[in-house]
């Protein structure tokens, strides 16, 4: 495998090589950059393509050819022989200088600097299979097994199965994580380097410029391969915003909520119109029904004086009821009798005659 030294990485190999055999056998150092990594991009792990495949997570490479990170998609990879697992490389710190520890296969998980890449690495161990009896078991979980025909799975809730701390490397500012005694160890067993498909993966990826981190920001349009050195065809999907369903539904235009009707009902004058000034302000319908006698006939003259009857008694006409005050509400329901027709008026009485009159002088004297 080809491996890739900055000018700047004479100083650090001179140190490694003072460092004790058994450091030596638990650091791999392929290249060395003074520019942190990008973090992890989020994408979905496409179907599994068949039975003894295993997930390798996609990762930041550097390139000193363009001096940029070129991202490696996720793909899924044949073990290259059975009871093999995959260690993931990571980005480590020393000092201000970012180290490259490339990934390896082997009969146990070794350590990946605690990064979280998800569907099973979760920065520990591995979640998403074991090997039993030559065949590998694979938890549904974590893996995306949809369109083949696969018997030996199982299901197991991994908390954290996917990339939610999306930092790429360990150390520094980034992930503080230490190796255990058992990842140590698993260092020290018998390793097998990156396979030669998996080696045309990564070549494929670094002479593709959409993977170059200064064009596609950090998210990549090739973020993850159903086979290696695949970036076209069926399966490949492209990385996405975190919550990209969230961001759409809130940044989607926001309809207008329904009118509500504001036809008057029931008789209610609608809140929402405006008075006309100019027009006499519509009642309801009980003081309409109050109010409709009084406009439907002109008011009654009222009733001449008592003593215009007595000199023109002839003239005299039936006094006219006197105007009925509007019904009450509970009297709508039902018609009001109508009123006794009014009492006739009494004749004048006759003029009584006058007495005669006597003559002065026979009332003098009768006074004698």
């Amino acid at each position: 495998m080809m491996k890739y030294w900055s000018r700047s990485l004479l100083p650090i190999v001179v140190a490694l090589l003072l460092l004790p055999a058994l450091s030596m056998a638990q650091i791999s150092v392929d290249v060395s950059v003074n520019v942190p990594p990008p973090e992890l991009p989020v994408y979905d792990q496409p179907p599994i393509p068949g039975d003894g495949y295993i997930w390798t997570p996609g990762y930041w490479a550097w390139s000193d050819d363009v001096q940029d990170y070129y991202w490696v998609p996720g793909t899924w990879v044949l073990a290259p022989q059975p009871d093999y697992l995959w260690t993931p490389g990571y980005w480590g710190t020393e000092g201000a200088v970012f180290l490259w520890h490339s990934g390896y296969w082997g009969p146990h998980v070794g350590f990946y600097g605690g990064v979280n890449y998800g569907y099973g690495y979760g920065g520990n161990g591995y979640e998403g299979g074991y090997w039993q009896g030559g065949r590998l078991y694979y938890n549904r979980s974590v893996n995306n097994i949809s369109n083949v025909h696969i018997t030996n799975v199982y299901n197991r809730t991994v908390v954290n199965n996917v990339t939610v701390n999306r930092v790429s490397y360990n150390g520094g500012n980034g992930i503080r994580a230490r190796p255990s005694a058992e990842q140590l160890s698993a260092q020290r067993e018998r390793h097998i380097e990156v396979t030669p498909v998996q080696r045309q993966h990564v070549d494929s990826a670094r002479v593709n410029p959409s993977l170059r981190a200064s064009q596609n920001q950090g998210h990549p349009p090739i973020a993850a391969t159903p086979r290696p050195a695949e970036f076209s065809g069926a399966g490949v999907v492209s990385a996405r915003h975190p919550g990209t369903m969230s961001v759409v539904h809130q940044d989607a235009p926001q309809q207008n909520p329904p009118q509500r009707d504001n036809a008057p009902e029931r008789g209610l004058r609608n809140e929402n119109q405006p008075r006309q000034e100019n027009q006499p302000r519509q009642a309801s319908p009980q003081i309409d029904q109050r109010r409709a006698p009084e406009q439907a006939q002109p008011r009654s003259t009222p009733p001449q004086p008592q003593f215009e009857q007595r000199r023109a008694p002839e003239q005299a006409q039936p006094r006219a009821a006197p105007p009925q005050p509007p019904p009450r509400a509970a009297e709508q329901a039902q018609p009001r009798p109508a009123a006794p027709p009014p009492r006739p008026a009494a004749p004048p009485a006759p003029a009584r005659p006058n007495p005669p009159q006597r003559p002065p002088e026979r009332d003098a004297h009768d006074r004698h």
